[in-house]
């Protein structure tokens, strides 16, 4: 261009012509690096908000363990196992990040990281992999192998496993040529350095994702199988501990989770099919028999789907010749809560009530025959003593302790719904947030006072209150569909005790 028979004016213009497509090639190029480093910032974002989730994940998983450890214990066990492969590669990865931006002065500044000098030094020594190139293919490996290893020991999640497989697979690639190039190489040599960053923060929330998604998951799993009729237990209710010989045995069997629709197909007691039942109750009466310990023997049946289900009746009760010792037993449960009334039912057997006497901390005498109300304050257990007259004046006494535990934590409830699920956008607007004691038997109302609201990319909202706000509007505005909102830290109130902090919600937008 700058050739030929031109004149030095013409040969002038041209090169001028070429600096002016260089310089807009140069400037092109630094275009490209600031993206790829701002795209770098949205996902750093983004990964903290993911670390956040699944830390309430964990929170709201161990607080499940506290209140009902048989169930999910081992769950929980599988989930620290994930968080902490997932714990352990994403901070080998934050290293990784701080070495190879060591050099940089400022590290906002990615128009300076055009260069990929330092991966492939760190990674390859000529077409072969260093030591440090093995480390990153192993610590990736250790991840997928590790999380894909435990969703293969649950058939229901035996899919999730192949995806974790595929997603972060390290075969050899093809390229746009068809040739067959080593993952590492494709992927990050000669790259300019921003862009292998970006990779890096990608990967990442890749992490993020794979976690929470595979817990969330797990939780899901679990709860489904707590709803099936097989995790059913039947329980035997006598109306007294103990029996004089002569008497009929009078009591219940009811299921575990109680339904009063429940209808059986059969019921066998004691070798006996009996047909008396009572709103979802087995209603028994038979005689009692002779003194000593008996056994309560049988099978509830009932249909599930195409099959029959059988769930075993096992229990025992003592006859006793004459009353020698009490009965003392909480109507709702074998613990008495702090700082709520716990009515109590306490008797001596075969005698009457104005002839007992109870005293306790706390301990009150309620209305109604052998009715006390007990209001626990301090401590960690409460002794109750019992004190009978028999006919012929003489005193018999026993005593019970009780453990005192404090109020159950919460869980947060929108739109009647708690844990994690999706809601449009708008019920999430103008839902009120509550707080509720779940499984638990007293009539203790929660008033919500406040709480926090998180949307992903967009900075926590503290909202007063029991509904968002119009900070905590205006950042759901911006939430895409499809991206989890949390709401979390949920403080209530009660007429009573103090409430800890309400488990928190995860919200999927669904538009």
């Amino acid at each position: 261009m700058a050739g030929g028979k031109l004149s030095a004016r013409q040969k002038m213009i041209n090169l001028m012509y070429l600096i002016f497509i260089a310089m807009l090639a140069l400037n092109m190029s630094k275009e490209v690096l600031s993206a790829f480093g701002l795209m770098n910032e949205k996902l750093t974002e983004s990964n903290e908000a993911a670390t956040e989730r699944n830390a309430a994940f964990m929170e709201g998983l161990a607080a499940k363990v506290d209140e009902q450890p048989a169930k999910y214990r081992p769950l929980k066990a599988d989930a620290d196992q994930i968080d902490k492969l997932a714990t352990d590669f994403n901070s080998y990865l934050d290293d990784l990040k701080a070495q190879m931006t060591a050099k940089v002065e400022d590290p906002k500044d990615y128009e300076v990281m055009d260069k990929g000098d330092f991966l492939d030094n760190h990674f390859f020594k000529g077409d072969k992999l260093k030591p440090e190139g093995e480390e990153f293919l192993n610590q990736i490996a250790k991840f997928r192998d590790g999380v894909s290893n435990i969703l293969a020991g649950n058939p229901e999640l035996a899919s999730m496993a192949d995806d974790v497989k595929k997603k972060f697979a390290t075969e050899p690639v093809k390229n746009r040529d068809g040739n067959t190039i080593d993952w590492l190489d494709y992927h990050y040599k000669g790259f300019p350095l921003v862009a292998s960053l970006t990779k890096m923060t990608q990967l990442q929330a890749d992490i993020k994702t794979t976690e929470s998604e595979v817990l969330s998951s797990m939780l899901a799993g679990e709860q489904v199988k707590q709803l099936s009729m097989r995790n059913y237990q039947a329980i035997v209710i006598p109306e007294k501990t103990a029996f004089f010989s002569g008497e009929n045995f009078k009591g219940k069997v009811v299921l575990g989770r109680f339904d009063n629709t429940m209808n059986f197909d059969k019921i066998v007691v004691n070798g006996s099919e009996i047909e008396n039942t009572q709103a979802g109750q087995v209603v028994l009466d038979f005689p009692a028999g002779a003194v000593g310990e008996r056994e309560i023997n049988g099978t509830l049946e009932f249909k599930e789907g195409d099959s029959i289900v059988p769930i075993p009746i096992k229990s025992t009760y003592a006859v006793v010749p004459k009353p020698n010792s009490a009965t003392i037993s909480a109507d709702k449960m074998n613990v008495v809560y702090r700082g709520v009334n716990n009515p109590m039912t306490i008797s001596f057997a075969g005698i009457s009530d104005n002839n007992v006497s109870a005293s306790g901390p706390g301990l009150s005498k309620g209305s109604g025959v052998g009715k006390y109300n007990m209001v626990p304050t301090s401590g960690k257990e409460v002794t109750i003593n019992v004190t009978g007259t028999l006919p012929d004046g003489s005193k018999v006494s026993d005593r019970a302790t009780f453990r005192i535990k404090d109020i159950p934590k919460p869980v947060g409830v929108l739109a009647g719904q708690d844990g994690s699920f999706s809601l449009p956008r708008n019920n999430v607007e103008i839902g009120r947030v509550e707080a509720k004691l779940l499984d638990f038997d007293f009539d203790l109302p929660l008033n919500v006072t406040g709480f926090k609201f998180k949307v992903p990319g967009q900075p926590s909202v503290t909202v007063q209150g029991n509904r968002l706000n119009s900070a905590a509007k205006n950042a759901l505005r911006k939430a895409k569909r499809g991206d989890t909102v949390q709401i979390f830290e949920i403080r209530s109130t009660s007429s009573g005790p103090k409430i800890k902090p309400a488990a928190p919600i995860l919200i999927e937008l669904s538009n």
